[in-house]
């Protein structure tokens, strides 16, 4: 869906006005911000994740939450509620105020930045369609946004209370992947509707079999990178990083060996942390494998044409960084910055899959 029916005279129809050009690259240009801001709120949600800062505010304020404490009195009312819980018994036993300030500020700048989100979602919406800038298709799409970033805070708190329960010292693994998947999708339909804005016509390709070949192999390499994804979260989910720090082989093997100890089978899937780890060792380098793949192909394509390439070639880049990155925090053991970095590339990665996937559209398309 764009803001605009597609245009040209070659098809007949009426090309744009000035108007409606200044229209999208201003509304284009708003949601490529909220999409940065996404990929920052992912960065934030991997440092709370390593910090063990997530559970360090047990209430959930949706509006007066934004304003942190202000006094002495809160802060200690804050520490006192904090101390409820197991994380801080079985953790942070001792933990004094400077130390609890600490990780309270990582979450409260985590909960405070989805806040943020929101109003730069809603303000411009209303600017937007009071002025006539959007179409009601758009604007209902992005009334649908709104309530789905609502809706994702409240996973967002849906996970948290998991960790509150008895000895309990993190979110419970599924509830966590649950809200970065949410996150996630969230972020791809704002990045799809942002780039159909900006250029709402694709650029038609001549659907030869080596085109439409590298087009149904970038969507599968959307689907290997979404699924690697949910398998990261698992991974940091069940702390099964912080084993068999060594590569490529686990504990001298390819395939541990207590991979499949959980009965039934598919919950090693989930819970094992052997399989959990290969699982996502495995997906990574599939993924890897199949872009390498598609950009060979995709380069002795010409017909797909330089944007396509540019696309191509840039996922190239990324994937092997976030390869590497993926290997030095395990071999690290999961120092905080690397796996802040690791998840963050991995959202940078997905956007250009994503954006190689847009420029692919107009195979067959003219």
């Amino acid at each position: 869906m764009s803001a605009y029916p597609p245009s040209g005279s070659l098809m007949g129809r009426t090309p744009p006005s000035a108007q409606e050009l200044r229209n999208r690259q201003r509304i284009s240009t708003w949601l490529f911000a909220i999409c940065f801001m996404l990929v920052g709120m992912i960065a934030l949600g991997g440092y709370t994740r390593l910090t063990g800062s997530g559970l360090s505010i047990m209430d959930w304020r949706p509006i007066t939450g934004m304003i942190p404490p202000l006094t002495h009195a809160e802060w200690e009312r804050q520490f006192a509620l904090y101390k409820t819980i197991p994380q801080y018994k079985i953790l942070h036993d001792g933990f004094g105020l400077a130390g609890f300030q600490q990780i309270f500020w990582a979450e409260w700048t985590h909960r405070f930045w989805g806040r943020l989100m929101g109003l730069v979602l809603l303000v411009p919406l209303i600017w937007f369609s009071i002025t006539g800038a959007l179409s009601r298709g758009l604007a209902l799409r992005l009334v649908l946004f709104f309530v789905l970033g609502g809706l994702q805070g409240a996973i967002g708190w849906f996970m948290v209370a998991s960790g509150f329960n008895p000895d309990s010292t993190a979110v419970a693994p599924v509830r966590l992947v649950l809200h970065l998947c949410c996150a996630f999708a969230l972020y791809i339909a704002i990045l799809w509707t942002a780039l159909s804005v900006r250029t709402p016509r694709p650029t038609f390709i001549p659907a030869t079999p080596e085109a439409v070949r590298v087009h149904r192999l970038v969507w599968a390499i959307c689907l290997l990178v979404g699924i690697t994804v949910i398998a990261g979260g698992f991974t940091a989910g069940t702390h099964a990083g912080f084993a068999y720090n060594t590569f490529p082989l686990m504990d001298g093997h390819l395939i541990p060996s207590g991979y499949g100890r959980l009965h039934p089978f598919w919950l090693n899937w989930f819970q094992n942390i052997p399989a959990v780890q290969f699982d996502h060792r495995l997906l990574a380098t599939t993924t890897a494998l199949v872009i390498g793949g598609t950009i060979v192909l995709g380069l002795r394509t010409p017909q797909l044409g330089r944007d396509v390439h540019s696309a191509l070639a840039v996922l190239g880049w990324l994937v092997l960084l976030q390869y590497a990155l993926g290997v030095t925090t395990l071999l690290l053991v999961v120092p905080v910055w690397a796996g802040t970095v690791h998840q963050t590339c991995a959202a940078i990665v997905l956007t250009a899959a994503i954006i190689t996937l847009h420029r692919l559209r107009g195979v067959g398309r003219p």
